[in-house]
């Protein structure tokens, strides 16, 4: 009713059509969700680290150097 199959697949297409071409392996799946899960934690976590770093008085890069997150992202942060 609200097209979200039909934005998914419009979205994700090039994968979808590579999953259907390509022989389903459920444990590379399995495998390649948890990789992205550990990335999106590590991601959030320097996130905040760069979050609290900033509220201490830690400079852009200062905080671009210890987190490896890029500065108009610090920057955004600062903005908040």
């Amino acid at each position: 009713d609200h097209n979200k199959l039909k934005q998914f697949l419009e979205t994700n297409s090039s994968e979808v059509i590579n999953m259907l071409i390509t022989e389903w392996d459920w444990d590379k799946y399995v495998a390649v969700q948890r990789r992205e899960a550990v990335e999106e934690g590590r991601r959030e976590g320097r996130i905040e680290i760069a979050r609290s770093a900033l509220a201490e008085g830690a400079s852009v890069e200062f905080v671009r150097k210890i987190t490896g997150i890029d500065a108009e992202t610090i920057q955004r942060l600062t903005n908040r």
